[in-house]
């Protein structure tokens, strides 16, 4: 159970009711249209590798000074309107004593995959002393943001079971498909004890004073509706579940799910995040198609765009904010994450653009 959990009321207590991200998550209409972008902290940002010149990035995922200002270096360049915990979606996997790397130019990298009942069995679990230090950095954070909210995050179940079950990224998911469809019960141990861990590390933040939390399933478009509703939905909704407590927004994001947003919202999203691919107000058609109610939606500009020429990504900017209208709430984001090579004037410049357009 949460010992010092952050509520409406204690958001209240440092200025946030009215901060436009927690307003537009909460299906109102903010002052303005807010605005932050995935991996807004890392390396399209000079100042980024210059602090991280020498450090390998799991190990400033664990200092809290390094922490807290990779965090706020995009919030101070291009006037966000939210701060994204600097973190990997492997961390806490890291931290609970898995033996996985961030390998430069590929990613997760898993010395010995978990493929077989013995090697899930033994999978450790994670306690939140493990991730103290990354506690430490958001209370940091909290004490610096003045009046920007603080996102948390963790990749959810079904996309750190592909990393342990493939042994870092893949393609087409074969071995984790094959195993969840040839062991269902096998797999619904490993998903159900990645759960845990997800929810240790996001409950580890929230504590720590954390504003939102954003739960990445990043492969789950690899999946059918019907795989995922089976296989993954229960697992998701027990992270998402497992901090409403906090009442704090809850955002859920994958690449590629249009077909599983209606899904994706069943497991406890009080925002839909929407990648590229289709149109905002055709996610909320979808979302909407049973008689619900209107959701809250993040997204949607193609991150490719972005080496795009200026008039090309103001269009597309104006489009997406008009069609995220249709919600019941808007936050503007990417349809992924910031591509290294972006030049972060752009980003600036389309932050300051979604600021002037009517939420």
């Amino acid at each position: 159970m949460a010992t010092t959990a952050p509520s409406r009321r204690e958001a209240a207590q440092r200025g946030l009711s009215d901060a436009p991200l927690l307003v537009a998550a909460r299906g109102g209409r903010p002052s303005r249209l807010p605005v932050w972008f995935m991996r807004q902290a890392g390396r399209s940002l000079p100042e980024y590798r210059a602090l991280r010149e020498g450090v390998p990035m799991l190990k400033a995922c664990f200092e809290p000074e390094l922490l807290a200002e990779i965090t706020l270096q995009p919030v101070r360049r291009h006037g966000v309107d939210a701060a994204v915990l600097y973190s990997d979606i492997v961390v806490p996997l890291y931290a609970a004593g898995m033996d996985i790397d961030l390998v430069p130019g590929t990613g997760p990298v898993v010395a010995a995959p978990v493929r077989d009942a013995a090697a899930i069995r033994a999978l450790p679990e994670l306690h939140a002393e493990q991730v103290a230090a990354v506690a430490e950095g958001v209370r940091l954070l909290v004490g610096r943001l003045d009046r920007t909210p603080l996102i948390g995050f963790a990749g959810a179940p079904f996309t750190l079971a592909s990393y342990l079950i493939e042994g870092g990224p893949s393609r087409n998911y074969e071995r984790t498909k094959a195993l969840m469809r040839s062991e269902p019960a096998l797999w619904h141990e490993l998903a159900g004890k990645l759960a845990d861990i997800a929810l240790t590390f996001l409950r580890a933040q929230l504590d720590a004073g954390a504003d939102a939390v954003q739960l990445f399933d990043s492969w789950a478009g690899a999946l059918s509706l019907r795989e995922y509703r089976e296989f993954v939905l229960p697992h998701s909704a027990k992270v998402l579940g497992g901090v409403a407590e906090y009442d704090v927004p809850r955002i859920h994001f994958g690449v590629g799910t249009g077909e599983l947003l209606t899904a994706m919202r069943e497991a406890g999203a009080d925002v839909v995040g929407v990648d590229w691919r289709i149109p905002l107000d055709e996610a909320v058609r979808r979302l909407t198609a049973d008689g619900e109610p209107k959701p809250a939606v993040q997204g949607n500009l193609d991150p490719a765009l972005l080496g795009a020429s200026w008039p090309v990504i103001e269009a597309e900017v104006r489009r997406i904010a008009e069609e995220g209208r249709a919600a019941a709430g808007h936050i503007f984001n990417l349809g992924h994450g910031v591509p290294p090579g972006t030049d972060p004037e752009v980003l600036t410049r389309v932050a300051e653009l979604v600021h002037e357009l009517e939420p």
